[in-house]
Formats: C-alpha cells, sequence, structure tokens
C-alpha cells in the first residue's frame, strides 16, 4: 500500500487482529534466548505476582510491527519504530489472545518524504503498548 498524495494527518490505514497463543510464545522463546519462566510457567507467574503467562514485550512490538510493514508491502520503508510497554498481554492455556493493531497517520513531512504512523496497540479494548510510533518513507 502506500500513503498517497491525498493522505492527510489523521488518516485511518488500517485496523488487523493478529493472534497469540503459547505455542507462538515458546517459538519467540527459542528465537530470542528469553526463556523466563513468566512467559511459559503459570505457576511461576502467578507467584511473581502476574495475573498468568504473559507474551514477551518485544514479541507484541513485533506482532505490531509486522502489521504495519506487512500494509506497507516493503519492511524496508520502515525508518524507526519505538514504544513503551504499558500492560502485559495475558495469553490462557488453552486458547489465544487477539492483539488489535490500529495505524492512524500522525504527521507527515513532505521535505523527507516521510510519515510518523501512530499505532494503537490493544487486548480486550486496553492499551498494551504506548506511544507506539512508527517513521515510514512515503512512497
Amino acid at each position: 500500500m502506500s500513503l498517497g498524495a491525498d493522505t492527510e494527518v489523521g488518516t485511518e490505514l488500517f485496523t488487523q487482529t493478529r493472534v497469540l497463543d503459547r505455542a507462538r510464545l515458546v517459538r519467540y522463546a527459542g528465537a530470542s534466548g528469553d526463556f523466563n519462566p513468566i512467559h511459559w510457567n503459570e505457576r511461576f507467574a502467578t507467584e511473581v505476582g502476574l495475573p498468568g503467562v504473559i507474551a514477551h514485550g518485544m514479541l507484541t512490538m513485533g506482532v505490531a510491527g509486522a502489521a504495519l510493514t506487512d500494509w506497507l508491502g516493503d519492511p524496508g520503508r520502515l525508518v524507526s519504530y519505538g514504544c513503551r510497554f504499558t500492560r502485559p498481554v495475558v495469553v490462557p492455556d488453552p486458547g489465544e489472545v487477539e492483539v488489535v493493531v490500529r495505524a492512524v497517520v500522525g504527521s507527515l513531512d513532505a521535505e523527507a518524504g516521510t510519515a510518523r504512523i501512530d499505532l494503537t496497540v490493544s487486548v480486550d479494548g486496553s492499551t498494551v503498548l504506548g506511544k507506539a510510533q512508527a517513521h515510514v518513507t512515503v512512497a
């Protein structure tokens, strides 16, 4: 997709839902080397005060970033991306959790040929990533 000349600040680009389950947490743990038991052991997670097993923050961030780069069609258009981790994503077993990613144009820089995309990343209506922003090239 592209951000055309008619794109304005406030334009909603997409809303997508991505699914996380325990199997995905295990695959991410293996890929990242992060085997903290809060990401796979229910007993341990609750003993340390969590509501249950939680997704890795970087996995949640990556899922949101992938939604954006999938929409862009070219991950090379992503210039920068950052966020704050504001709320844990509890992943049930059995079952899955839906992560909703909404992208809106936050600002445009015609001189630089870039746009700031503001992502709202939520689970069950609660925001889980704060100040999730990406800068992308405008094609």
